[in-house]
């Protein structure tokens, strides 16, 4: 043995530090990672046995508009990340954050923002846009500089957030709701009458991988996306709003032949995976923004679910 070896031993042990990469200890399909909830996606077998609770925990995302609060939810169905950004006494800016191993949010992805709120101000790299309610901006791969403010505190801006990976990058563009070539669907007897507003698609504003758009439910009716219908090719996201406060949404989701349910509440969004039935139900007529990511921007890319086949 060296002479001296063991106290060598002994004072590496004291000046050593590991200073490389740690492990993580992912106990769950979810966590938080800083200031951004991070999910893991689940199969149709692991859903199926899921409770109220558990659907809500992989599923469910609350609390996106909360007062001076930007809130992000990495979802990993297709990279794609929720957002809800609420300014009232300050501006917000649109964070940078570690697990996308950029230099700021938008180095490799792009951004869809509609307002569902009072008039706002977007800011993107010293440039401001207006943003009026259901209204939509678009901002491409490579905008470094994001920022939110409301024009009124008594009624702020409501700005929800879908940001998916990009490849390219496409100009900043902005679309009010009568550019989005508004579409009337169903009728009042099936309960279903509403308006289809898109916005970010093949044939609107153009973008790598995101759809977006919104649909406004008639006064009477209740229903949203009937016929059910699923798309395997991408996943997509429903952010529900302009619902009362004592009212709710039966979202309804899961295996065609394995069907569940969730309750929802006003702006509150639910994260739809690309094996899984997407439609709802509400107690009064409401809105929601819907919003894909995947392999293609055909807005009627779907494969349907009749409602007699369904379990």
């Amino acid at each position: 043995m060296v002479a001296g070896w063991p106290a060598k031993i002994k004072h590496m042990k004291k000046t050593t530090k590991n200073t490389g990469p740690q492990l993580k200890d992912y106990k769950s399909n979810t966590y938080m990672d800083g200031d951004m909830e991070i999910r893991f996606a689940i199969g149709p077998e692991e859903t199926k046995n899921l409770d109220s609770q558990k659907l809500a925990e992989n599923f469910l995302v609350k609390d996106l508009m909360t007062a001076d609060t930007l809130k992000l939810v990495y979802s990993h169905y297709d990279r794609v990340i929720i957002g809800g950004a609420k300014p009232v006494n300050k501006t917000l800016t649109l964070p940078n954050h570690p697990e996308l191993r950029a230099d700021y949010f938008l180095e490799r992805r792009e951004l869809g923002i509609i307002n569902v709120g009072g008039t706002g101000t977007v800011t993107a790299d010293g440039k401001k846009y207006k943003v009026e309610p259901l209204s939509c901006l678009y901002l491409g791969k490579g905008t470094k500089n994001v920022s939110f403010a409301s024009a009124s505190k008594k009624t702020p801006a409501l700005f929800y957030l879908l940001s998916s990976p990009a490849h390219a990058s496409y100009p900043v563009t902005m679309f009010t709701k009568e550019q989005a070539s508004p579409v009337e669907l169903g009728a009042p007897e099936t309960a279903n009458k509403r308006t289809v507003y898109k916005y970010i698609h093949l044939d609107g504003i153009r973008s790598c991988q995101l759809v977006m758009g919104l649909t406004t439910i008639a006064s009477g009716s209740v229903w949203n996306s009937i016929p059910p219908h699923t798309h395997t090719r991408r996943m997509e996201v429903y952010f529900y709003f302009g619902l009362p406060e004592e009212h709710r949404i039966m979202h309804f989701m899961g295996n065609p032949k394995e069907t569940r349910h969730m309750v929802v509440a006003n702006n509150e969004a639910v994260i739809s995976a690309p094996w899984s039935t997407h439609y709802g139900c509400g107690t009064t007529n409401y809105g929601f923004i819907w919003g894909m990511a995947g392999e293609n921007l055909v807005y009627t890319d779907m494969d349907p679910a009749p409602v007699a086949s369904l379990v």
